[in-house]
């Protein structure tokens, strides 16, 4: 047969109504064992494809999912992102991920990109997001969750690991383990994440008399990561240091040892946050605090498809706390004194 196949088509060849086509191949929709096995098997000897852009425009619902990230070099976004989609996929809808960046402007285009494809939901992931534009999908009926970051606008759904605890538990660790000078790498300072585990991780200092013997800023990045551990380590440099995220870390590592010449943990403990992959490789074995992908991805997934099911669903604000994965990179006895 030559020319597109419609699914009038493949219902008369298969001596079943078009509405039964059209179940078979809507996920969730009821259509009988024997149905579904007759009309795939005619839909396939026949080349039949369902046209979902037309579905949309009947329904209303594209069944889409927008996913929007800023950069995919953190090892934690790959692994998380592939959770989020199966578990998109499993709910019958498909994903599609647009690249931004992190400036407003980029990402203001990006949405209103995302929002011409008619999409059902958005998840935004490592990247912010103003009022302005969450007002914007608010306004089409589109519903949005930040995954792996939060705003101050109370009216937008976010679902993040506990980054504030995860910090205190840090800071608990290295004072347990007695860590006297403890320095802190910063990410992006524009992140929330980078916010709220600084803010941790200070107040777990501030509990128990100390204060940050040094600061600098990585901001999320491999080289920036390195000159950060460059500076701080050319005066006074700390016994310990808490980086904000393993992608970094790694890096702070790899100088400290090949080029400052430091053994870790003797000469320095190095803590991260996230629990990637490499982190476990022995190469590094670097202690960090693992953040659940698989609960922040069902949390996400789960308040996403209400939202969709339900306009008036109210905004919900999770934050799962994670443990405190300690490996060699980190001083485990207190250290005598001379």
């Amino acid at each position: 047969m030559s020319g597109r196949i419609t699914s009038s088509e493949v219902a008369k060849r298969a001596g079943v109504s078009q509405s039964a086509v059209s179940r078979v191949f809507t996920p969730g929709a009821s259509a009988s064992a024997k149905t579904v096995e007759k009309v795939r098997r005619i839909a396939d000897e026949m080349g039949y494809r369902p046209n979902f852009i037309a579905r949309a425009m009947v329904s209303g619902k594209s069944r889409i999912i927008g996913l929007v990230v800023a950069y995919l070099e953190n090892q934690f976004y790959p692994e998380a992102l592939e959770k989020l989609s199966n578990a998109l996929q499993e709910k019958g809808y498909h994903v599609l991920i647009f690249m931004a960046g992190k400036d407003n402007a980029s990402i203001e285009h990006v949405i209103e990109e995302i929002l011409d494809y008619q999409v059902d939901g958005i998840v935004t992931a490592s990247v912010a997001m103003s009022s302005t534009l969450a007002n914007r999908c608010r306004a089409a009926g589109v519903p949005m969750v930040l995954f792996n970051r939060s705003q101050d606008d109370t009216g937008m759904s976010a679902v993040t690991s506990d980054n504030h605890a995860g910090g205190q538990k840090i800071a608990q660790h290295l004072l347990a383990t007695g860590h006297q000078r403890i320095g802190y790498i910063a990410g992006w300072e524009g992140a929330s994440t980078q916010r709220d585990r600084e803010a941790g991780f200070r107040a777990g200092l501030n509990a128990a008399g100390v204060a940050l013997h040094a600061r600098e800023i990585g901001n999320f990045t491999m080289n920036g990561a390195t000159e950060a551990a460059r500076r701080m380590f050319a005066h006074s440099p700390p016994d310990a240091v808490f980086v904000a995220n393993d992608h970094m870390a790694l890096a702070v590592m790899d100088t400290l040892r090949f080029e400052l010449g430091l053994t870790i943990p003797d000469d320095v403990s190095v803590i991260g946050y996230d629990d990637v992959p490499a982190a476990a490789w022995p190469a590094y074995n670097l202690s960090t605090v693992r953040q659940p992908a698989n609960r922040m991805v069902a949390e996400t997934v789960a308040i996403l498809m209400a939202q969709i099911e339900n306009k008036t669903e109210a905004p919900r604000r999770v934050e799962i706390d994670g443990p405190l994965v300690l490996r060699r990179s980190v001083r485990r006895v207190r250290r005598s004194e001379t």
